[in-house]
């Protein structure tokens, strides 16, 4: 009998716990850090406060590895290289916003700020975190535009994902987001990821099929590194959405973990002539842009990194 209620609470216990979310999230605001956990277990953070744009770091892939750089947000690990500083996690910005640079870091480099306290949404499902930014030219203490993000943070089976979708506002005037390769929705891979390097293992492919290197500048639908981190194959594939700007972007996607989709980089890219590049958003209108980041196990055919990128697109 007593066997018997004890086993009828285990399984109570079970099912209330298989109601309750397995992704949550909770911001400490003093630290300026919305903590993302899955299971329990820190999946990613963000920062809000801390740096000169939001960014999200760690970001802990489906092996239990992270998948990022440490340096410079924490100590460096072996094989990493303490090279761009501005490198940090996961971000999104640009290199020319109305001329100011907000890719690199400094006392002349535009910031970011988020000016309210983020919202979080939890379903059973996914965690949103929405934030609010103003884009501030520092030296001068001048608004250059202001923007709103989405981040979402779900799981594809056992495979994770971050939804990073955002609405640049023209709210100031109109706002030019230049032709420079130094740019846009990006992360720093961790250094086993990296195609050169002393840790490195991995290799680059894109939806085009282009490999390696050869990716560079190249316009895809989606890019795909991976290689073997703490002893397991695992990758990281980045989804440009059908909806943005000159789908399919092109890539600032270097040999040393920089993974960068960016639209505006032509003259760099493909060698067009200075400033082809440009965009220009119309005061009081929005540029919005959507991308997905997914952690991934296996390599790229494994994990079959197009098939995915055709169900979230839609097609």
């Amino acid at each position: 009998m007593k066997y018997a209620l004890l086993l009828f609470l285990l399984s109570g216990l079970a099912n209330i716990r298989a109601l309750e979310p397995r992704i949550v999230a909770a911001d400490d605001d003093k630290a300026g850090v919305v903590q993302v956990k899955i299971d329990g277990k820190i999946f990613t953070g963000l920062h809000y406060k801390k740096f000169a744009k939001p960014v999200l770091f760690p970001v802990i892939g489906p092996t239990g590895a992270t998948m990022v750089r440490q340096w410079p947000v924490a100590e460096a690990a072996p094989g990493e290289e303490k090279d761009h500083p501005h490198h940090k996690g996961l971000w999104f910005t640009h290199g020319a916003v109305n001329g100011v640079d907000f890719w690199a870091e400094g006392p002349k480099a535009g910031r970011i700020i988020v000016v309210a306290k983020p919202k979080i949404t939890i379903t059973m499902e996914k965690t949103e975190i929405t934030t609010d930014g103003d884009w501030w030219r520092s030296a001068e203490g001048k608004h250059v535009c202001t923007s709103s993000t989405t981040i979402t943070c779900g799981l594809d089976g056992e495979d994770r994902y971050i939804d990073y979708a955002i609405t640049i506002k023209a709210s100031e005037g109109d706002v030019t987001f230049g032709d420079t390769k130094e740019g846009m929705m990006a992360i720093r891979s961790h250094p086993a990821l990296n195609l050169k390097g002393k840790v490195a293992t991995g290799h680059a492919v894109n939806s085009e099929g282009q490999k390696d290197a050869d990716i560079w500048g190249k316009h895809a639908r989606w890019v795909d590194y991976s290689g073997t981190v703490e002893g397991k194959v695992t990758g990281i594939a980045c989804f440009d959405h059908p909806d943005n700007l000159r789908h399919p972007t092109t890539w600032h996607a270097r040999d040393y973990g920089l993974i960068a989709a960016n639209p505006f980089g032509l003259h760099d890219f493909e060698k067009t002539p200075k400033g082809a590049g440009d965009h220009v958003i119309r005061k009081g209108e929005s540029l919005t842009l959507r991308y997905r980041w997914l952690f991934h196990t296996g390599d790229t055919a494994a994990a079959k990194i197009e098939e995915r990128w055709k169900k979230w697109a839609g097609k």
